[in-house]
């Protein structure tokens, strides 16, 4: 079989002819190889690793006016909260032949804006944002690029760009029914900050909304934003607790918040969920192991990013202009949500 002289960069054709097959064959594997079958993907993979082959990306994106880069920013990289959705949908656009470049924007909506515009500047031929709310100013210049872009962690079916994930609002009025039906009439959420974030907004408006839905006065319910972390969320218990009337039961806008509330409790001698209740939202890993267990909602990560992947590859590949895509969240009646002490 021959070989490429030591001088020669190994070539498409070559790869063809090691692994036995078409160029065109080896072209369709390396950009898109869900279309090859998995013994000639094989075959093609085993190629390209003992001729030591790159693809010339470069001229294929000249040639192609494209560069096969999906370009995603998260809000935060410090905890595990978007690491699951993450995972799924670098793992599918994967299969769909693309590669992902990922930032993270701190909540901030300034630095957001800049990493659009860098990752456009550097070629991403498509971008999942999380969340709706951002400046107009943004999706008129991804427009007048010809960037698609997908929206993720959200399902708003009225906003004009497409999205694939979860109504917020229900999911937290479903839980809070959940804290309601046992009894809970003084309520507070630990939330994080609901400025320029559709999704910890929805989710305080979601609480609210179940309150009505029992007659509760939803002006009753005490809520404290803070940044997400275990530490945040056990300062920010602190302060309901020491409200005259505490409440029964603490509604947390995510896992973190509501795992550092146990654990403030638990520093301030009260028992969850004999004293007080506590939820989450997320259904992280550690959420069924911690000490009682954590009620809280899952969330559909992998579903979600698998969905993002192959919608925001159709939008870029193909032009389309998808539906939004509305995913199920499920309640996880834990242990840490009891009965309104009696």
């Amino acid at each position: 079989m021959d070989t490429p002289a030591p001088d020669r960069l190994p070539t498409l054709a070559d790869v063809a002819a090691r692994a036995g097959v078409s160029t065109a064959t080896v072209s369709r594997c390396l950009n898109d190889p869900a279309r090859v079958q998995k013994a000639t993907r094989q075959k093609i993979t085993e190629a390209v690793t003992a001729l030591g082959y790159s693809p010339n990306f470069g001229a294929r994106a000249l040639a192609a006016k494209r560069t096969d880069t999906i370009g995603a920013i998260i809000p935060t990289l410090d905890n595990s909260i978007f690491a699951r959705g993450l995972q799924a949908f670098q793992s599918a656009l994967v299969d769909h032949g693309m590669t992902l470049l990922l930032a993270s924007s701190s909540f901030r909506p300034d630095l957001e804006a800049a990493q659009i515009r860098t990752l456009v500047a550097r070629g991403a031929d498509g971008l999942m944002l999380i969340g709706h709310e951002r400046d107009p100013a943004l999706y008129d210049f991804l427009e007048r690029q010809g960037v698609p872009v997908l929206v993720s962690w959200v399902h708003a079916p009225e906003q004009p760009r497409a999205s694939v994930g979860f109504d917020n609002r229900a999911a937290m009025t479903a839980m809070a029914h959940a804290v309601i039906d046992r009894g809970h009439r003084r309520l507070a959420t630990i939330s994080g900050y609901t400025q320029a974030n559709d999704r910890t907004r929805d989710r305080v408006a979601g609480i609210r909304d179940a309150m009505v839905d029992r007659g509760l006065n939803p002006g009753t319910l005490q809520v404290v934003e803070t940044h997400y972390g275990i530490e945040t969320g056990a300062r920010a218990f602190s302060q309901v607790m020491g409200n005259e009337q505490p409440p029964t039961a603490v509604i947390c806008g995510n896992d973190l918040l509501a795992l550092g509330a146990m654990r403030q409790a638990r520093r301030l001698g009260l028992s969850v969920p004999g004293d007080v209740s506590v939820t989450g939202f997320d259904d992280m890993e550690l959420s069924s192991i911690a000490d009682p267990p954590l009620a809280t909602v899952r969330i559909p990560h992998a579903e979600m990013g698998t969905q993002a992947a192959g919608m925001l590859t159709q939008m870029v590949r193909g032009g389309a202009r998808p539906e939004s895509v509305a995913l199920p969240c499920d309640l996880c009646l834990r242990a840490s949500l009891g009965p309104v002490p009696g």
